[in-house]
């Protein structure tokens, strides 16, 4: 199996939001479980437990069988991601807990942070995207996770050079949730790009990205079976 790990991550890792903003809901009606309850999708996470292991075609016969978008599904180790919307993220829960006993299941419903292009730049907005999703945990000191977001939340005001960086590497979206200690990173780029072309271009001409880079390092190590050394783990997507 394929897996992918990152060391240090060179783009702006996070951000800040306007207090408020990410509490904002989308009433928009689709067919089917796909109904969007929020206005960004969300995160699901599996994880496996022990030696018992699931397969892809374990994961995908439960989202058709949940009328699940089976494209939008991810793998690093022993975890498997869903980015979807669901109707009712919850009942996705308990569904996987019953279906799979012997594995710890996670959500991630709204992002804390939001990077949206289109209010950035008068450039039109891609409609076709590829997803990176990565995850890393934040340090055990309560203090610096306050610290952490206190940050994010006003990044946008006072380090406006991270959101340009974005805009420069083509960066259409960016959602970061949180789940306890636990982070989820979601970066949407133009489909058929790749993450490690686009983003040098976050710093290019940009020092002050990479001085918010520098900042954040402290607050973000890996997750309990990340390899050593390893803030960010890449999740594959398994389509």
């Amino acid at each position: 199996m394929k897996t992918s790990v990152v060391k240090q991550i060179s783009f702006p890792s996070l951000g800040g939001i306007r207090g408020g903003f990410i509490l904002l809901f989308a009433l928009l009606l689709v067919t089917g479980c796909t109904q969007k309850s929020t206005q960004y999708p969300s995160v699901v996470e599996i994880i496996n437990k022990g030696d018992i292991r699931l397969h892809l075609s374990d994961i995908v016969k439960f989202c058709k069988e949940s009328k699940l978008d089976t494209s939008s599904v991810y793998e690093w180790n022993k975890h498997w991601v869903l980015y979807s919307y669901f109707t009712d993220i919850n009942r996705i829960k308990t569904e996987i807990e019953k279906r799979f006993p012997t594995v710890t299941v996670k959500t991630y419903e709204r992002p804390f942070y939001v990077f949206d292009r289109k209010k950035w730049t008068k450039d039109d907005i891609i409609k076709d995207w590829d997803n990176v999703i990565m995850t890393a945990n934040l340090v055990k000191d309560t203090a610096m996770q306050k610290q952490y977001m206190e940050y994010h939340r006003t990044q946008f005001e006072k380090w406006p050079e991270v959101s340009k960086g974005f805009c420069n590497a083509s960066f259409q979206q960016l959602l970061v949730f949180r789940n306890g200690r636990q982070l989820m990173l979601v970066i949407s780029i133009p489909k058929g790009c790749k993450l490690d072309d686009l983003n040098p271009k976050t710093t290019e001409n940009n020092p002050r990205v990479d001085q918010w880079n520098a900042l954040m390092s402290k607050y973000q190590e890996g997750i309990e079976d990340a390899p050593v050394g390893t803030s960010w783990v890449m999740f594959e997507n398994r389509k």
